[in-house]
Protein backbone atom coordinates (compact mmCIF):
# COMPACT_ATOMS: atom_id res chain seq x y z
CA UNK A 1 0.00 0.00 0.00
CA UNK A 2 1.47 3.39 -0.95
CA UNK A 3 2.31 5.93 1.72
CA UNK A 4 0.95 9.48 1.52
CA UNK A 5 2.64 12.41 3.28
CA UNK A 6 1.95 16.11 3.23
CA UNK A 7 4.82 18.36 2.19
CA UNK A 8 5.19 19.39 5.83
CA UNK A 9 5.37 15.76 7.02
CA UNK A 10 7.93 15.03 4.31
CA UNK A 11 10.05 18.02 5.39
CA UNK A 12 9.90 16.93 9.04
CA UNK A 13 10.77 13.25 8.40
CA UNK A 14 12.68 12.86 5.15
CA UNK A 15 14.49 9.78 6.49
CA UNK A 16 11.16 8.13 7.28
CA UNK A 17 9.91 8.89 3.78
CA UNK A 18 13.03 7.31 2.28
CA UNK A 19 12.52 4.19 4.42
CA UNK A 20 8.86 4.03 3.35
CA UNK A 21 9.90 4.29 -0.33
CA UNK A 22 11.77 0.99 0.03
CA UNK A 23 8.34 -0.69 0.45
CA UNK A 24 6.50 1.22 -2.26
CA UNK A 25 5.81 4.66 -3.67
CA UNK A 26 5.47 7.62 -1.30
CA UNK A 27 3.01 10.25 -2.50
CA UNK A 28 3.77 13.78 -1.32
CA UNK A 29 0.87 16.19 -1.32
CA UNK A 30 0.62 19.97 -1.55
CA UNK A 31 -2.61 21.34 -0.10
CA UNK A 32 -4.11 17.85 -0.12
CA UNK A 33 -3.38 17.15 -3.79
CA UNK A 34 -0.71 14.68 -4.98
CA UNK A 35 2.29 16.68 -6.20
CA UNK A 36 5.31 14.33 -6.11
CA UNK A 37 6.17 10.64 -5.84
CA UNK A 38 9.24 9.30 -4.06
CA UNK A 39 10.54 5.93 -5.33
CA UNK A 40 13.55 3.79 -4.54
CA UNK A 41 16.15 3.89 -7.30
CA UNK A 42 15.49 0.22 -8.02
CA UNK A 43 11.79 0.85 -8.56
CA UNK A 44 12.52 3.90 -10.71
CA UNK A 45 14.94 1.92 -12.89
CA UNK A 46 12.42 -0.90 -13.20
CA UNK A 47 9.72 1.53 -14.33
CA UNK A 48 12.06 3.43 -16.64
CA UNK A 49 13.64 0.30 -18.07
CA UNK A 50 17.06 1.58 -17.03
CA UNK A 51 18.56 -1.83 -16.29
CA UNK A 52 17.32 -3.65 -19.37
CA UNK A 53 19.94 -4.95 -21.77
CA UNK A 54 19.33 -5.29 -25.51
CA UNK A 55 19.04 -9.04 -24.93
CA UNK A 56 16.30 -8.49 -22.33
CA UNK A 57 14.46 -6.13 -24.65
CA UNK A 58 14.66 -8.50 -27.62
CA UNK A 59 13.40 -11.37 -25.46
CA UNK A 60 10.27 -9.46 -24.41
CA UNK A 61 7.00 -11.06 -25.49
CA UNK A 62 5.75 -9.36 -28.64
CA UNK A 63 9.16 -7.89 -29.53
CA UNK A 64 9.06 -9.70 -32.88
CA UNK A 65 5.99 -7.63 -33.81
CA UNK A 66 7.76 -4.28 -33.39
CA UNK A 67 8.53 -2.65 -36.73
CA UNK A 68 12.18 -1.64 -36.85
CA UNK A 69 13.82 -0.58 -40.08
CA UNK A 70 16.95 1.47 -39.37
CA UNK A 71 18.24 3.65 -42.21
CA UNK A 72 21.05 2.15 -44.24
CA UNK A 73 24.40 3.52 -43.24
CA UNK A 74 26.18 5.72 -45.78
CA UNK A 75 29.91 5.07 -45.42
CA UNK A 76 32.17 7.36 -47.41
CA UNK A 77 35.90 6.98 -47.87
CA UNK A 78 38.34 9.85 -48.11
CA UNK A 79 42.02 10.36 -48.77
CA UNK A 80 44.36 10.25 -45.80
CA UNK A 81 47.05 12.92 -45.56
CA UNK A 82 50.08 11.16 -43.99
CA UNK A 83 52.08 14.39 -43.60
Amino acid sequence: MPTTLSSREFDQDTSGAKRAALSGPVFITDRGRPAHVLLSIEEYQRLAGGNASIIDLLAMPGAEDIAFEPPRSQIQTRQVDPS
